[in-house]
């Protein structure tokens, strides 16, 4: 080890440096990995709803893992360390104690997100502690009102969504909190799952705890503080530059949400203001609906400041890692009662349904600094669907939930991507048909790509899917789609993609569509759920012709679509006849 004086980062050798940050980045990935193998939920296990990180003894990012969900690692970690530290202050932190929290006042998602966080201690005082383990996890029911707790879309406050857990201790210095661990117990509709997910999540703070201190051990503490304070430095410069990169001035864009889940007649609008100012930027979210009576709110924290610091982590650090040091030139202004920064007491069941659109949002707004870096607009909600009932004996419950995956939007140079989730999920992957089907009563008939679900273009919206739900058991169905009013938009020309629906078919017929609502069902019915498409990029009567005939061909676009959009007529054998409308928009050629 080339130094000197260990705190002294002018004699740190940079290669050492730079081996220490590598290291604290893998270190989450790797309990990742072990939160895969170990949590007992398939939502935790194969859905990946979870995230890992390390933050420094203040509560400020220091890393996090690759896949974990984008609205986990904007700042949930940060924030609920700094709420631990207010109550226990850091000699209150000693090495064993596990704190867990989900107050809703404070981390301004909803109850089912539970971080737990131990310290990394070299010795008990204040200047041994170099930060904290962090893992924050959806857990699959915490109480309240509906089955999953978050799965209502009438709730009206907070306190009808589930058990809130202020900062406390699970573990204190090794042992085992025994009133905590039953109280937990007793307040979950699944205790087996949610009580083996807690274990694999404390499991995972104390092994990322130990990996840590190997490095420490390694390096030195004050090596190390070094290394994060240049690794800091690094992405807040890389970020500072890239916002220099684009033209100063104000940039405004809109949309807006179909309704909170009770006045299904009132809009919320969302109107962001995005300021570039040399190498800091600021979003102004104040035109932003105000604080809603369903469950369609977030916090300030785990809303405004999420929503802000993912929109500029795509936009100007895209492929760099996501620290502290990255958001310092990033300010946001979001004054308290809005949409996503509501009061302490409000229904935050559907927290982060509001999330991808106020993200596609400040992208739209940036567009016209930079209008070839963004793609039209993506579905901008989870449309999440969930299915629950009483286990065969009746002593129990099942439950499935999952976002909906759609189609992205075009850019301009390329059809739309997907079917991904949203852009506040990051990785999650989809939990195979075959695990869903031996864990729930239902059959999967078919997955498919919707055609005509992206949106025109000279470049096409990436496609929605379509699921087929066979139903063997009684069920209550609960859908929670958003942005059927306002679909996700197309750029330079290119269409809407398509919005998402929940058909449900009985003895063949249609019986109901569902939005925002849920159903009884019986068994033998069918739940037919579409998902959105991307928007379109570019006047469709540009797009190649080559690439309207492999469309059609394949089913993303119908043949009515290829005539009246695109200008192709295509017969029985996929002989084509151009349009004079299309003829007309082609290039002259030499």
């Amino acid at each position: 080890m080339q130094t000197s004086e260990p705190g002294n980062a002018a004699v740190v050798d940079p290669i050492i440096a730079e081996i220490i940050a590598q290291s604290l980045c893998a270190i989450p990935n790797v309990i990742d990995k072990n939160i895969t193998r170990t949590a007992y939920s398939l939502l935790v296990s194969e859905y990946k709803d979870f995230a890992v990180g390390i933050v420094d003894g203040d509560g400020r990012l220091i890393s996090q893992c690759k896949g974990g969900l984008p609205v986990f690692c904007a700042n949930a970690l940060s924030v609920a360390v700094r709420d631990g530290l207010r109550h226990y202050g850091k000699s209150g932190l000693q090495t064993g104690d596990v704190v867990m929290t989900n107050q809703g006042a404070v981390m301004g998602q909803h109850l089912n997100n539970v971080v737990m966080y131990t310290p990394i201690r070299c010795s008990e005082s204040d200047d041994g502690l170099l930060g904290f383990m962090v893992i924050v996890m959806h857990w699959m029911d915490i109480g309240g009102y509906a089955v999953g707790s978050c799965t209502s879309t009438k709730t009206t406050d907070v306190f009808q969504e589930g058990i809130q857990f202020p900062s406390l201790k699970l573990l204190s210095r090794g042992e085992r909190v025994r009133e905590i661990y039953r109280l937990i117990e007793t307040n979950t509709r699944f205790p087996q799952l949610t009580m083996g997910d807690m274990e694999s999540q404390v499991a995972g703070c104390l092994m990322g705890r130990d990996m840590v201190m190997e490095v420490i051990n390694k390096f030195g503490l004050q090596t190390v503080r070094v290394a994060i304070d240049r690794f800091w430095q690094r992405t807040e410069t890389a970020v500072r530059n890239a916002i220099r990169a684009i033209p100063d001035g104000l940039y405004e864009a809109s949309s807006f949400l179909d309704d909170d889940g009770i006045d299904l007649s009132k809009t919320l609008p969302i109107k962001v203001s995005v300021c570039v100012q040399g190498d800091e930027i600021t979003v102004d979210l104040s035109g932003l609906a105000k604080q809603v009576a369903g469950p369609w709110n977030a916090g300030y924290q785990g809303g405004a400041v999420a929503a802000v610091r993912i929109a500029c982590k795509y936009f100007f650090l895209p492929e760099g890692t996501a620290t502290d040091g990255a958001y310092r030139p990033i300010k946001v202004v979001c004054p308290l009662g809005t949409i996503m920064s509501a009061s302490a007491t409000a229904a935050l069941s559907g927290s982060g349904h509001n999330l991808p659109t106020i993200v596609d949002t400040i992208l739209k707004a940036l567009a016209q600094a930079v209008p070839n870096k963004v793609p039209a607009g993506h579905p901008g909600t989870y449309a999440s669907h969930v299915i629950v009932g009483r286990t065969a004996d009746h002593t129990g419950w099942f439950q499935h939930i999952e976002a909906a995956a759609g189609g992205w939007g075009a850019t301009n140079y390329r059809d739309g991507t997907g079917p991904f989730r949203s852009m506040a999920h990051g990785d999650t992957p989809e939990v195979p048909v075959e695990l869903q089907e031996a864990s729930y009563p239902y059959r999967l008939q078919c997955v498919r790509l919707r055609t005509d679900s992206g949106g025109v273009g000279k470049f096409r919206g990436g496609l929605g899917i379509l699921r087929i739900f066979h139903l063997l058991h009684p069920v209550k169905y609960t859908v929670m789609i958003d942005r059927t009013k306002c679909p996700p938009w197309g750029l330079e020309g290119g269409g809407d993609g398509a919005t998402s629906r929940a058909d449900i078919y009985r003895d063949g017929k249609c019986i109901a569509t569902l939005i925002k609502d849920d159903a009884t069902l019986h068994a033998g019915d069918e739940i037919h759920f579409y998902s959105s498409g991307g928007g379109g990029y570019g006047d469709p009567l540009l797009r190649p012709l080559e690439k309207v005939i492999e469309d059609v061909r394949c089913g993303y676009v119908s043949r009515e679509s290829g005539a009246n959009d695109y200008g192709v007529l295509l017969d029985d054998e996929f002989e084509c006849t151009q349009t004079q409308a299309r003829l007309k928009k082609q290039p002259l050629r030499p």
